[in-house]
Parts: structure tokens; C-alpha cells; sequence
């Protein structure tokens, strides 16, 4: 089974029902962009609106049948996930996008969904996980910084998240947010091509230092991006580690934990990310429809130095087993 680790879907149902219920939620200002929607959450400055790629499940199905891909995973857009809003109307947010994903999954078997929680409170969060594992989501997909544009994921308030992804066993799949939280990669096309990997790698490396990976060894966690620049900086991450072990996290045992996509675009980066954590911890994504992703997520894995084994398990065979398929 050939299998998309990372991949993003607004289905056209949850558009119609924001439209429709835009009322019950009086900090979202929707903002109509032709035939699609854009928001602003809090008084926050407006996302981008959801382009056609998000919600065309037409297209998807067949840009997955041209690329030989039988199962995507889908989690929600980021821009969108509205973790700037009060605690209870992000609650009721997150739920509507739940729904939605859910059911696009029934109508859709090849899809599977990560659902999406209200990180803006950490108990709200574990109550929503717990939810949308009932419904048969097996975790969500959750973004770098839990305010939308700020805060950090080894924040206290956050602890029964993580608890309960623990103790259910989820999948905890970490996504770069739009705004980095670093001004100066808002030129050239930056925010794309550095700051997803710089917020990325904060937000992970906080993970790793304050414990989490380790000491919630029950969940999953997958690392976008093929880990950002993890891979690469383990040695000072380590190095910072042995001067002060009695307070951080061991990242060799963290990353070696941890479950990471192919979205390298070079093989030489790919064939570096397998030697240091081990093919048998990656999974082949796309982070499709975004142009920054891997359109043609097979190519890498088939042009990088893999066993036929080892490409089996990067192209589906992990996932399947990550995912009980």
C-alpha cells in the first residue's frame, strides 16, 4: 500500500458550514476571496484564503491516482486551525473541522484524518483528542506554536495534551505555522524555504529538551519536514545536552523516537536524514497541494540509496503500521 504521510484538506462541506454558521463564532471574521474564504481570528491579521487545491477532492484523487498513492493522510490548514481564539469558541472551532474532516474520510475511504485541537488550552486540547479518537481519528495534526503565532509546546498549561496523547497512543504530527515568529524571512520567498525549517526546529527542540519525547514514549510523534534541520544539528544538540543533563532531554534517545516525511527535496539530504535516525523511521509525504511541498513524492524515495525493503516502508509499509491499516 502505497501511502502520503503529510498531506492538507479543507473539505468543501466545511466551508459551506462556516458560511453557514459563521454566527456561533463572533472572534472569526470571514472573508470572502471570490468563491473561497480567508479569516481573521481574534482581530488577527488575515490568512490567506483557502485556495481551490485545498478543497478540489476531484483533483486530489486523481493527482494521487497519477502519483500510484492509494491512502493520504489529511490534516486540516494551518492558517485555519484558529488557536488565537478564547478557549471556548476555539473549542467549538476545532470540533466543526473535526466533523468535517471526518466525514470526508467516511465519504472518502482513501483519505485519513488527523484532527485538529484547541491548543490554546491544554485540558480543551486533551478533551477534544480524546473525542476525535472515539470517532476514529488515531491523532491530530498540531502546529509549532499553540497561540497561533506564539507561546511554546512544552508549556505547562499544555501537559494534559500530552498526557492524553500519551495515553491514548496517538500519532502527533508537528507542522510548521505560517508566521515563524522570525520577521526577517518575509522577503524572497523565505517564510517557505527557511522559516517553516527554523520554527520547526525551535519548536521540536524545546520538545526534546524539556523531555516530552521521551518521557510520553506511548504516542508518536512525526517531525515535518523530515525533521527540519534536526538531523543536521545533533551533534551541538548534544553537545548542549552533556553540559547540562541533569535538567534536558537527551536528544539522541529523542530523535531516535521519533517518526520523520521525506519532504527533504534532495536525496543527498534524504540519504543523510536514514543514516542518522534510520530508514525505518521515515514515511514518504508531499504536504500537498503547497508548491513548497513534493509534488512527486515517489521520485525522491525511488532516486535515494534504499533497499527495496527500506523504500517499502518509507512508501506505505510504516505508515500502514503507524496507522493500524
Amino acid at each position: 500500500m502505497i501511502i502520503d504521510c503529510h498531506a492538507h484538506l479543507v473539505p468543501p462541506s466545511l466551508l459551506d458550514a462556516i458560511r453557514a454558521e459563521k454566527g456561533n463564532f463572533p472572534s472569526v471574521r470571514v472573508i470572502e476571496e471570490g468563491s473561497s474564504l480567508g479569516f481573521a481570528f481574534a482581530g488577527n491579521k488575515p490568512t490567506r484564503p483557502v485556495s481551490k487545491p485545498l478543497s478540489d477532492i476531484a483533483a486530489r484523487l486523481q493527482w494521487m491516482d497519477t502519483n500510484k498513492i492509494e491512502r493520504q493522510v489529511v490534516g486540516g490548514w494551518l492558517d485555519m486551525f484558529g488557536n488565537e481564539l478564547p478557549t471556548e469558541e476555539g473549542t467549538r472551532w476545532a470540533r466543526l473541522i473535526n466533523t468535517h474532516l471526518a466525514q470526508a474520510a467516511k465519504e472518502q475511504p482513501r483519505f485519513i484524518p488527523l484532527c485538529t485541537v484547541p491548543l490554546q488550552d491544554g485540558a480543551r486540547a486533551a478533551e477534544v483528542l480524546k473525542e476525535a479518537h472515539a470517532q476514529g481519528f488515531k491523532g491530530a495534526m498540531i502546529g509549532t506554536q499553540p497561540k497561533g503565532r506564539g507561546g511554546v509546546l512544552d508549556d505547562q498549561s499544555l501537559l494534559p495534551f500530552w498526557e492524553a496523547a500519551n495515553s491514548l497512543g496517538s500519532i502527533i504530527f508537528i507542522h510548521p505555522v505560517f508566521e515563524s515568529g522570525d520577521n526577517r524571512v518575509h522577503d524572497y520567498g523565505m517564510a517557505n524555504a527557511v522559516g517553516r525549517v527554523t520554527d520547526t526546529l525551535i519548536a521540536m527542540s524545546r520538545l526534546i529538551y524539556a523531555g516530552h519525547v521521551t518521557r510520553f514514549s506511548k504516542m508518536k510523534v512525526v517531525a515535518g519536514i523530515g525533521g527540519a534541520a534536526l538531523p543536521y544539528v545533533i551533534g551541538r544538540l548534544r553537545r548542549n545536552y552533556s553540559l547540562d543533563k541533569d535538567k534536558l532531554g537527551d536528544p539522541d534517545a529523542a530523535l531516535a523516537a521519533m517518526y520523520y516525511d521525506t519532504i527533504v527535496q534532495d536525496v543527498r539530504a534524504l540519504r543523510f536524514l536514514a543514516d542518522i535516525i534510520g530508514a525505518d523511521r521515515i514515511m514518504m509525504g508531499s504536504d500537498m497541494p503547497f508548491p513548497i511541498g513534493d509534488l512527486t513524492p515517489l521520485k525522491i524515495v525511488q532516486e535515494t540509496s534504499f533497499s527495496d525493503a527500506e523504500r517499502a516502508s518509507i512508501n506505505g509499509g510504516l505508515a500502514q503500521k503507524l496507522f493500524g491499516l
